[in-house]
């Protein structure tokens, strides 16, 4: 349920709204616009009455929302939100685009490819340090000391990286060695491990699982913003269907439907989505042109000898080629690289 204020409202009817509706257990979230300040009623609000609530000398109109993610819906929130990471900021006009290995091998190949991908323009350094794989056989990756080999690049040029966290109790050490903590694919709804991202002070990239809905999606969202943290970005990666000729399907669809229902930034992942390393440039092109934020590609130094996902991945010199088209498609939507 969303309350919209009336201009000049005084400060003493808005506050017996918030007391009234948190006899019931409801939260109250203020967005603050130019014209508009609105109340997003959180929680089962079918106890309350509504003549009550219109009553209120400052109660313009009550707005019903029909959908299940409250946080995350556009109508609580109108203005898109823009996550700020260390100064780079991920929703804005300006597009960022993320990069790096799938998986930290070594000190000097983390270096490497963050030193290239800075060069031609990539914001944030990504890196696999714990490796959910779908065999027990395949490369883990190397845990808390591939964290600690990013430290190298994030010192030395100044860049923010992003890792994805497996397990609740890596926490503290996602929490000291990284900039955006990422949420895999497969658990996209661990919601335990949802709650828990929801009470820190830290940007989430949270990426579609491969068989979810984007309604799904939003929830999963949903639970992490309710916990207090606001700073969710949303990453399409690719859904599981008929087709076996890449790896996922990419769901461009989704990026406008997004950016429809949420105001919450959007970026795509052209990598996972097709599993093949020409595809990524064409992809990443048409998620810039339907309106994402950015982009997160695998970069590395040396493709075909990668432990993990090398088939997917750009060598330093296709990602700087990719880089220079980015900036003209982003030119041509209203956007700058």
């Amino acid at each position: 349920m969303i309350v919209v204020i009336k201009d000049r409202a005084n400060e003493e009817s808005i506050e017996k709204l918030r007391e009234y509706v948190s006899k019931f257990g409801i939260k109250t979230v203020s967005i603050v616009g130019e014209k508009t300040t609105i109340y997003g009623l959180v929680g089962d609000t079918s106890v309350l009455d509504m003549d009550t609530i219109l009553s209120n000398e400052a109660v313009d109109r009550v707005i019903k929302v029909q959908e299940p993610y409250k946080h995350s819906n556009r109508k609580f929130h109108p203005e898109d939100t823009v996550v700020d990471v260390n100064g780079v900021k991920i929703g804005g006009r300006q597009l960022c685009v993320i990069a790096g290995p799938c998986s930290v091998e070594s000190r000097e190949q983390i270096l490497k490819v963050a030193q290239d991908i800075s060069k031609s323009g990539a914001r944030v350094l990504r890196g696999g340090a714990f490796k959910p794989r779908t065999s027990p056989y395949s490369f883990q990756g190397l845990k808390a000391e591939g964290l600690e080999l990013m430290q190298v690049p994030r010192k030395q040029l100044g860049i923010p990286i992003v890792s994805e966290i497996t397990n609740p109790a890596t926490l503290d050490i996602f929490l000291e060695n990284v900039d955006i903590i990422q949420v895999g694919a497969r658990n996209m709804q661990n919601f335990e491990l949802l709650k828990l991202l929801g009470q820190i002070n830290k940007p989430v990239l949270l990426k579609r699982g491969f068989s979810n809905t984007i309604e799904e999606l939003l929830m999963s969202a949903e639970y992490i913003m309710n916990g207090g943290n606001g700073k969710v970005i949303l990453c399409e990666r690719g859904i599981r269907t008929f087709e076996h000729f890449t790896r996922n399907t990419l769901d461009i669809s989704a990026v406008p439907a997004l950016k429809r229902l949420s105001h919450l930034p959007v970026i795509v992942d052209p990598s996972h989505s097709s599993g093949i390393n020409w595809l990524v440039e064409p992809l990443a092109l048409a998620a810039v042109a339907a309106g994402a934020a950015g982009v997160m590609v695998e970069v590395h130094n040396c493709p075909s000898c990668a432990l993990c996902d090398g088939p997917q991945s750009l060598s330093c010199g296709e990602f700087d080629s990719l880089m220079g088209k980015l900036k003209k498609v982003a030119e041509a939507v209203g956007r700058r690289l």
